[in-house]
Parts: structure tokens; sequence; C-alpha cells
């Protein structure tokens, strides 16, 4: 694991609990398992794609719906479905000629769940 191995010149420390970075580095997710992570946190990144996952949280809902309770256009609203959808954090379902779509799963709900709570920590505490 390239990312990990730097010259203990290159650092300020005077100390190394080596059993500790051993242990550590034992443990810690590949790379491109990490750069994968960063990627889906990036799609929670949009005020826009968050207020569909909202939504979603609350109710099965079509685009015109969702386009209705954000003042959206339609086209914008599939735009960022897509994404999503493409990013398996919403999956959809065909009723004839309407799509409805709705959370992936539970991961997701969590997910904006503890962030929402994360943020409101601050609230709190000011």
């Amino acid at each position: 694991m390239k990312f990990y191995d730097i010259e203990l010149d290159r650092t300020d420390c005077t100390v190394i609990h080596q059993e500790v970075v051993d242990a550590v580095r034992e443990k810690m997710p590949d790379d491109d398992l990490l750069l994968d992570l960063a990627d889906c946190f990036k799609l929670f990144s949009d005020s826009t794609r968050l207020k569909i996952l909202y939504a979603l949280m609350e109710a099965e809902m079509c685009v015109c719906d969702i386009s209705v309770l954000l003042g959206m256009t339609k086209s914008s609203v599939s735009h960022q479905l897509r994404v999503l959808k493409q990013s398996n954090l919403v999956k959809y379902r065909k009723a004839g000629r309407v799509i409805y779509y709705s959370l992936a799963d539970d991961h997701v709900r969590t997910i904006c769940r503890m962030g929402m709570e994360h943020v409101r920590e601050d609230e709190i505490e000011n």
C-alpha cells in the first residue's frame, strides 16, 4: 500500500508507536475502495440530490410529483434521478406508463439521517 508509506524524516514526529501504526495499517481499506467511497460521498454534496433523497425517504414518487414538490423542471429532476439511479442510491418501478422512484435501501436513509444528525449537532452547540 504505497499511499501509507512515508519516510520518517518527512514527519515532525519524534516517537513512532509502531504497533499502533501496524494494527491500523492492517485495517485500512484499499485505496481503490476509498476512492469509491469518496465518489459516493460526492453524490451527497449536491443539495438538489439531497432534496430528492429526503423526499424519497417519505414516499415513493414519480418525476412529476418531485418536480412540483421542489419547484423544478421535470428535465432537471430526471437528470438528478438518473445520477442517483446509476449510483445505486435510488431504484425505480414501472406502473403502466408511470415510473415511481424510491430509495435503493435503508443504507441511503441511514447516511442521510446520520449526516443531518451531525449537522444539527452544531446548531445545538451554538
